[in-house]
């Protein structure tokens, strides 16, 4: 194979998503530290936010995160008493995960954070919508 056929960086859409998820943490990061939040804490309060009572599986479904690691960041969520968790009545082996009064004060706290990233590019709003719907299409294909 000649070097001409090889990808270049720039032509790998994996590391521009790569390369811009870490961008986008980084911008959102000031802002969630200074509400003592990491960034899959504050998805956590979203999708809870979102659906209360949801079971610990069913979060890590929703944000693509194992049980090892989504037990331990909602025991860390539960002392900071954002979340209660609680055995599922339906099912005495799993559990029940809601927020709490604190928990939903933060999710609407953080309300705007998604603003840091659209105020700090020329996408239009067509352009957003595009790239958000096209870029959920991608997930989840590749997502089962």
């Amino acid at each position: 194979m000649s070097k001409q056929n090889i990808r270049t960086l720039e032509d790998h859409f994996c590391f521009s998503v790569y390369a811009t998820s870490h961008a986008i943490q980084r911008l959102y990061k000031t802002e969630l530290v200074n509400h003592g939040l990491t960034y899959p804490q504050y998805l956590v309060l979203v999708v809870l936010y979102e659906q209360e009572g949801m079971s610990v599986k069913q979060i890590g479904k929703q944000l693509n995160l194992g049980t090892g690691t989504t037990t331990p960041l909602l025991k860390r969520m539960e002392k900071m008493d954002l979340v209660i968790r609680q055995r599922n009545p339906d099912d005495e082996r799993g559990t029940l995960v809601t927020l709490t009064s604190k928990g939903k004060q933060e999710r609407l706290a953080l309300e705007k954070l998604p603003n840091l990233l659209v105020d700090s590019t020329t996408l239009t709003d067509q352009e957003w919508n595009q790239l958000t719907a096209l870029t959920n299409k991608l997930m989840n294909e590749l997502i089962p």
